[in-house]
């Protein structure tokens, strides 16, 4: 089983649609979009995914179903809670007398690589920044969803490996987000997500690539063949947008802080 995570185009994320250059970057998508060979399609429920999917979607005369569960990662931390975590997310500012919610992986690099819990893959999950958010039961909701939809392809997972019930090599496509594709990816990896939030940068439009293996019959796992790929932006000569990357150095104040 194959399965392609496409992230949206150049975001406005004020009007939750593209800019300018996230319609050129899913324009050239989508001329790839035969080779890709999409298989089923499904699509986040936010307009930017939506937008981006369906210059991809007009071209091959196909239908995307629409997952709620896709939209960008929604965990939110209380920083209220923990004196310790207003250090991690040090840049948050004061609504009145408290403290305004904070999305659960934009954690500080000084903070989380200093605190072992958020890179093993269970004890994240007894992290502080766990204890004093909805981050779990998100996690949870939205990794079975996802299971619950490769079970319908053949693949029911089992502890942290996936029961192969009906072989195939079928592809299912998800039109989405970079924090949504790293939680999906934990899960498939069994690793911490807090791992591939602060160790990627997968820039708008790029195509991340899994595909199941078999080595012993019944039993599967994934592999990534490919990570961001952005060939299709290269091939137009369309620079790859700097949307999830934050300043190479500091001093550049023109890059995302």
């Amino acid at each position: 089983m194959r399965i392609l995570l496409i992230r949206h185009g150049d975001p406005d994320y004020i009007h939750d649609t593209l800019t300018e250059k996230g319609h050129r970057e899913a324009a050239l998508l989508s001329e790839a979009a035969k080779r890709l060979e999409t298989g089923d399609c499904y699509q986040s429920p936010l307009g930017r995914a939506q937008a981006t999917a369906a210059y991809t979607l007009r071209k091959l005369g196909k239908t995307a179903e629409t997952l709620d569960w896709l939209r960008e990662f929604p965990a939110e931390v209380d920083l209220n809670q923990s004196m310790e975590l207003q250090k991690a997310y040090n840049d948050t500012r004061m609504e009145g007398h408290r403290y305004g919610a904070r999305i659960a992986w934009d954690m500080l690099p000084s903070y989380w690589t200093e605190h072992p819990e958020y890179s093993d893959r269970f004890q994240w999950r007894q992290s502080e920044a766990a204890r004093c958010s909805d981050l779990i039961s998100v996690y949870d909701s939205v990794t079975s969803k996802m299971d619950e939809l490769l079970a319908r392809y053949g693949y029911v997972r089992e502890n942290h490996h996936y029961r192969v019930e009906k072989e195939n090599s079928r592809t299912i496509t998800f039109f989405c987000h970079f924090g949504i594709i790293c939680v999906l990816l934990s899960h498939l990896w069994s690793v911490s997500p807090f791992v591939l939030w602060h160790t990627l940068a997968l820039a708008p439009t790029s195509v991340s690539e899994v595909v199941s293996e078999e080595r012993e019959k019944g039993t599967a796992s994934f592999r990534a063949l490919r990570l961001g790929d952005l060939s299709h932006l290269y091939g137009g000569n369309e620079p790859a947008s700097f949307s999830a990357r934050f300043c190479e150095t500091f001093e550049n104040r023109e890059q995302r802080h």
